[in-house]
């Protein structure tokens, strides 16, 4: 047998288990025509479309439109002698009135209600409403006899903005200087005070006295803003009498305006 001749006859013929295709039957093919294929799809639509009315009209029905109810209109910003009328018209009544203070709006306008506008509810129910009495007013308290921090607290305690300055002032440091407004006046909240606290009396330096007549010495001291304190007398022959000798606290010390500058003088004549 001719092994190459074999080989080229299988070739040939195809694999023997491979069976060769058949036609369809003629009823199997008018089955699947394009034709058939449509009219089974509508069928299916119908038939998904009667399944979602049959679930939403009978088995799952929509809940009937609420009917009898009106709406809650808006009172808002009007007069309370007006809101009255506003709710009759849409057949409603007017509740209870709370009354509050309210740094903007005026007094006898409406700032809130309950319920709130829009809301549905059923003739003859009230509506709750909250009207201004205007921005709460405070007079300012005394605080001039206070110091510096005191007198802050107690202005920020009453409801106050506080704005703090400074001046020197002859009041010891830290008093109070001025408050404006003045004390005791009225004012809405918010409001602002301002409060000018002393920085103490202005320093001077002390002038050098040495040498000096003590009436000269004393004109000196008082131009500057300070006093003469003690004058210690002391014998001196010649030139020094009358004049100072001494002083304290010594020239170039820096001190408060008002204070005192002790003096030593030399006798006046001899002895």
């Amino acid at each position: 047998m001719n092994l190459g001749s074999s080989i080229r006859r299988r070739r040939k013929g195809g694999r023997p288990d491979e069976q060769p295709r058949r036609p369809l039957p003629e009823g199997v093919a008018a089955l699947v025509s394009p034709r058939v294929l449509g009219i089974a799809a509508a069928v299916a639509v119908v038939g998904l479309g009667g399944g979602f009315l049959f679930a939403t009209q009978v088995l799952f029905p929509a809940p009937e439109l609420l009917t009898g109810f009106v709406e809650v209109p808006d009172v808002r910003g009007n007069r309370l002698s007006d809101v009255e009328a506003v709710l009759a018209e849409a057949g409603l009544e007017l509740g209870a009135v709370d009354r509050f203070s309210h740094p903007l709006a005026d007094s006898g306008s409406v700032v809130g209600q309950a319920p709130l506008p829009g809301q549905l509810i059923l003739p003859g129910q009230t509506v709750r409403v909250a009207t201004s009495i205007g921005a709460d007013r405070r007079p300012i308290p005394t605080v001039s006899r206070l110091v510096g921090a005191q007198a802050a607290d107690l202005l920020r305690a009453s409801g106050f903005t506080v704005t703090v300055d400074s001046a020197e002032s002859d009041l010891p440091r830290g008093g109070v200087v001025e408050v404006v407004p003045e004390e005791g006046t009225s004012l809405s909240l918010p409001a602002e005070v301002r409060l000018t606290l002393s920085l103490g009396p202005p320093s001077v330096e002390v002038p050098a006295l040495l040498g000096l007549s003590e009436v000269v010495a004393r004109d000196s001291l008082t131009a500057l803003g300070l006093v003469v304190g003690d004058v210690e007398e002391v014998f001196r022959f010649g030139r020094d009498q009358g004049r100072v000798v001494g002083q304290e606290p010594p020239a170039g010390t820096e001190m408060e305006r008002g204070a005192a500058v002790r003096l030593v003088v030399g006798r006046r004549g001899g002895g």
